[in-house]
């Protein structure tokens, strides 16, 4: 079951180190001085030889569901002659250094990290093609027919790369701390548009084939690629949306307010490196809320509300631009250097551009969302920020207490220090690591130098090592306080204790927030009568916002509210990110009474849903789960 001896493996006869390193880029003068921290996840060896760019050339064949084509690695060698590269399910071909064939092995396949590819490489080799194709089982690769796409005309796909499914569709150092530049050429069929994190067409060509360059460089975990019938539309000097032809008018409308998060973002933390910034919003089977990829964040349709009450998941994602994007976590334990990072300035943009009261409610939502999870998680040894993911899939450290316990430290930070040093301390952290990885205990290094030491009795308030490396959430965590919340929790107390929901005081709740923590503080269980008396009241069953929408269907799970039985399964037909469908699956399947309508809409839906998501969803199902 999913276990790696010591980060060594035996292919017949042959040893070979699975814990290949991931660079670290500690200078952007000299590529020689680059370090490399060891990756659990990764076989390649960068400290031997290092990809340093991708040339890509590739033909997507939707009938047969496979990327067909060419990998053109630029290879910067260190020591030894070979090149090792993380290659899943991918069927290779040949291997040349552009003129005559390389000697390759293709090692058996590891649970969830693939199969080690490994090059010889003869004297003065400095390129290496991989001509290969891809699987249809590929699990970053989600393939759509045309019936599960928003005009219902044409194919769709997508690539989900993060955390190592870019191995799935590019053979490749796939490791957060591997740093390259990529240019590529995809051939697409007629009449659809190819787009990847790069610089992108704005309009369709004639011929079907699309080219692309990244001039900064990434990790593989943010190469991405899609396909499909869709539009652009600009929405500022160097922001723009592309989405469905169905659907633009909609999405163009709810990311109105982007560059306003942009200017907010730049005047926090300096100028935005990325030269453009578009959103693309993917078919309903997307499994995340967004996708940080750069240049091209990919989102989730459920944000859009038709009032622009989701965006702050926009932020989040423009955030990433700096946080993750251009200072990326070295490896997978380090993964709350990108995400509470993120979050923490997330809700700074939404703070400049909504308010504070906007951006405490998205605190107290964090901190709702973290103590859950830290009870599920009984405050074990995943509830540190610093992660140990050996012998396991990093999407398991994935949760939030990256994302939230992270942001509640950084919160205590700036509580300690000040804005005002705090504010310049992080604008140095994202200049001075620019384009760079770094690990845990590097940024500790680096806080206690740069902030806490110059901070009289910062370092004993804060105690940096206590968030980091134990678990659960110190006592020293801040506290965040809403009126609006509070008037919120009156009004709850009232329902609870037999006030019709028609009589509650909701007329001045101009957030959806508030809506959304109403739900969530009611108990889990309501009677029939309360359930119907609050829809009959607020149409949440109608509401098209699918934060509230999520929260009032695990109520009608909870409490087997029968008439509400058609709205439950049409969201979950539709619906395929996982943070609302995963709950809700999961509610079914602990409880007799749904168990059986569960599986049943599973069984239904689950062609529908990404391999992130079902992944996650066929153990709560598992003997009725089809592969």
């Amino acid at each position: 079951m999913r276990k790696m001896l010591n980060c060594l493996f035996l292919w017949g006869g042959v040893l070979l180190t699975a814990c290949s390193t991931s660079g670290q880029n500690k200078s952007q003068e000299s590529k020689d001085t680059v370090d490399f921290t060891k990756d659990i996840h990764s076989f390649s060896e960068p400290e031997s030889t290092v990809v340093s760019h991708l040339s890509l050339e590739l033909k997507v064949d939707f009938e047969e569901q496979k990327l067909k084509g060419v990998a053109k690695l630029l290879v910067d060698r260190k020591k030894g002659n070979k090149l090792m590269l993380d290659t899943r399910l991918l069927t290779i071909q040949e291997v040349t250094d552009g003129q005559e064939k390389l000697t390759y092995t293709l090692h058996e396949a590891v649970p969830f990290l693939g199969s080690p590819l490994e090059i010889d490489l003869k004297e003065g080799t400095k390129e290496v093609w991989v001509y290969y194709e891809t699987s249809p089982e590929a699990p970053a690769i989600q393939w759509l027919s045309p019936q599960q796409t928003a005009g219902k005309k044409n194919p769709f796909l997508f690539t989900q790369s993060q955390a190592i499914l870019a191995r799935s569709w590019v053979p490749i150092q796939d490791s957060p701390g591997v740093r390259f530049t990529y240019d590529a050429k995809v051939e697409v069929p007629e009449g659809l548009v190819a787009l990847m994190s790069a610089e992108n067409p704005q309009i369709k060509n004639d011929s079907g084939t699309y080219t692309f360059v990244q001039k900064k460089p990434i990790p593989a975990y943010l190469l991405a690629l899609a396909v499909g019938d869709v539009t652009f539309q600009p929405l500022g000097k160097n922001i723009g949306v592309y989405a469905e032809p169905s659907m633009m008018k909609e999405a163009a409308y709810e990311l109105g307010e982007m560059d306003q998060m942009m200017l907010a973002a730049e005047k926090l933390y300096g100028a935005y490196q990325w030269e453009r910034y578009d959103v693309l919003f993917l078919p309903p089977s997307f499994p995340f809320g967004g996708m940080e990829n750069p240049m091209l964040t990919f989102a989730t349709p459920t944000i859009i509300a038709g009032d622009r009450s989701l965006t702050s998941l926009i932020a989040h994602e423009l955030a990433h631009s700096w946080s993750g994007n251009l200072v990326t976590n070295a490896t997978w334990n380090d993964f709350w250097l990108n995400e509470g990072f993120t979050v923490y300035f997330e809700l700074r943009i939404m703070e400049e551009v909504y308010g504070k009261d906007f951006s405490d409610m998205l605190a107290l939502i964090s901190k709702r969302d973290l103590l859950a999870e830290l009870e599920g998680m009984e405050y074990g040894e995943d509830t540190k920020l610093k992660l140990n993911l050996e012998g396991r899939d990093p999407d398991d450290g994935m949760n939030s207490i990256a994302y939230d316990k992270g942001f509640y430290f950084l919160k205590l930070c700036e509580n300690t220090v000040g804005r005002t040093k705090w504010d310049a301390f992080l604008s140095k952290y994202f200049s001075e690591h620019a384009f760079q990885t770094i690990t845990t205990e590097e940024f500790l290094t680096y806080l206690d130098e740069n902030l806490l030491s110059k901070v009289d009795g910062a370092k004993e308030t804060i105690k940096p090592d206590m968030w980091v490396y134990r678990n659960g959430l110190p006592d020293n965590c801040p506290e965040v306080t809403s009126f609006r919340y509070d008037q919120v929790k009156e009004e709850v107390g009232k329902f609870i204790e037999g006030t019709s929901a028609s009589d509650l005081q909701t007329s001045d709740w101009k957030y959806f927030q508030e809506w959304e923590y109403f739900l969530s503080a009611l108990p889990d269980a309501l009677s029939k009568k309360q359930m119907k008396d609050l829809d009959k009241a607020f149409k949440f069953s109608q509401t098209g916002n699918n934060e509230i929408r999520f929260q009032w269907l695990m109520h009608v799970v909870k409490s087997e509210y029968t008439p509400a039985y058609p709205t439950l399964e049409k969201f979950l037909m539709k619906v395929g990110r996982r943070k609302f469908i995963a709950p809700i699956y999961k509610a079914m399947a602990q409880q007799e009474g749904t168990r059986a309508l569960g599986q049943k809409i599973y069984q239904k839906a689950r062609p529908n849903y990404h391999y992130v998501a079902v992944s996650t969803i066929d153990t709560y199902f598992a003997e009725q789960a089809k592969p």
